[in-house]
């Protein structure tokens, strides 16, 4: 995945979480896999000069927080999941936008994948 942008951009790619996700009874009694990719948004010179990720995002605290947000949030939609996960980065991390891409594999049988994609900033 090349993001064109002439930003900074952090990315994560097929993050995958097994989680309860969906409408249907049968949905809400399995966990199943959602496959994110996820780019994030920021300044990433600092860093870069500093040696240090205090100054920064932690590519690895991001998935764990993704992982835990989403496994416990049980969504019944992607797009509310979505809009869940992005607000929640925003929030807590130094990023301007994040663009996350969220992909359920088991959902259509005769789709490799089915989901939703969202960009939203900072406000």
């Amino acid at each position: 995945m090349i993001l064109p942008t002439e930003e900074n951009v952090i990315f994560i790619e097929g993050l995958t979480v097994k989680a309860v996700i969906g409408l249907y009874e049968w949905e809400r009694q399995i966990t199943q896999p959602i496959v994110f990719d996820i780019a994030l948004y920021t300044n990433t010179h600092q860093v870069a000069q500093s040696h240090s990720l205090a100054k920064g995002v932690n590519y690895k605290a991001v998935c764990d927080d993704v992982t835990e947000w989403t496994q416990a949030m049980q969504a019944e939609l992607v797009e509310e999941l979505a809009e869940h996960l992005a607000s929640q980065l925003l929030d807590k991390y130094q990023i301007s936008k994040v663009s996350i891409k969220i992909g359920k594999p088991i959902a259509i049988t005769e789709a490799n994948m089915v989901g939703v994609q969202i960009t939203r900033c900072k406000e």
